[in-house]
């Protein structure tokens, strides 16, 4: 029988997570991440989950639409991964297909996708006409053998809060991420705009855990933070851990990472794990503070369409 492509059905999803959790053994989901992630997509993002089965086997998986958020317009993305068990059955090269036709139709002028550094990876880009752009690295903590900083007496004016404490208005956390993610290195810049987007995509994501989420609040205002994101076993992932302009320098990220670190130690994971564009030293250096170790890399690459 041949690979076919088709939308992704609710019903999938324990598969989608089986073979993304095969292909990226370092990434944090779950099941209902999946479906919240489709059904609470911005209309102008053009979501669209892809996936390739064989034989009655769902064997890979893409995700695929537009930067609806980056100032830059035409960006799309598509995101495929196969199960390493089932490559060169041509289920990556069609899932590849399928999504650059369907950005093409929505108006993406440019295509970006994330391959692992590997030689095989980026072979497969190579042939489908993807040029390299960007590394950026996976890193890993041993929660349950390793140790962690001690916790630090707070400066004056210092507080730690969790994302819980905001649950009666999350506006802060959403200006600070607004803020930080600005900043982030990336060749598709993001604006964080649209606070009704955030509360549906972010602040109500399955993934968040809000008691694991740190904050820094300095003299009332928010200033740091970091976010935690778990798969309700025993796997840990800072989603995004950053500090607001005024307040850098200050080792305030450090002081929200720890505290994050060591709240999820206590709720019982034994896996940390963490993203850093191969560009952002200051970020890469608090992590190697706290003993992550790189564990894969992956390179953005890009392709023109037209």
């Amino acid at each position: 029988m041949t690979v076919i492509v088709r939308d992704f059905l609710p019903a999938d999803a324990e598969d989608w997570v089986r073979v993304r959790r095969a292909a990226l053994p370092f990434m944090v989901t779950r099941p209902e991440c999946v479906t919240f992630e489709l059904a609470s997509a911005h209309p102008d993002k053009r979501a669209r989950l892809l996936v390739a089965e064989h034989e009655g086997e769902l064997i890979g998986t893409a995700q695929v639409g537009l930067a609806h958020d980056s100032p830059e317009p035409g960006q799309g993305f598509c995101n495929t991964y196969t199960h390493p068990d089932r490559t060169g059955r041509g289920a990556g090269g069609l899932l590849v297909r399928t999504a650059e036709e369907y950005l093409a139709r929505e108006g993406a002028t440019s295509v970006y996708a994330w391959v692992l550094d590997t030689p095989s990876d980026r072979a497969f880009a190579g042939k489908r006409g993807y040029v390299p752009s960007r590394p950026a690295h996976f890193l890993h903590l041993d929660l349950a053998g390793g140790s962690l900083p001690p916790r630090q007496e707070l400066p004056p004016g210092v507080e730690l809060r969790t994302a819980a404490d905001f649950e009666d208005d999350p506006r802060p956390l959403f200006e600070a991420d607004a803020e930080t993610t600005a900043d982030e290195p990336s060749d598709t810049p993001t604006e964080l705009t649209d606070y009704e987007d955030w509360l549906n995509h972010t602040w109500r994501a399955p993934a968040l855990d809000r008691e694991l989420t740190s904050v820094v609040v300095v003299d009332g205002e928010v200033a740091a933070f970091s976010a935690a994101e778990t798969d309700g076993l025993t796997r840990y992932m800072s989603g995004m851990t950053g500090t607001r302009r005024a307040y850098r320098n200050r080792g305030l990220a450090r002081l929200a990472k720890n505290d994050s670190l060591h709240r999820a130690r206590a709720a019982g994971y034994t896996d940390a794990y963490t993203g850093n564009d191969a560009g952002n030293g200051p970020m890469l250096a608090v992590n190697r503070w706290f003993g992550y170790e790189i564990c894969a890399t992956e390179v953005r690459h890009v392709r023109r369409l037209g």
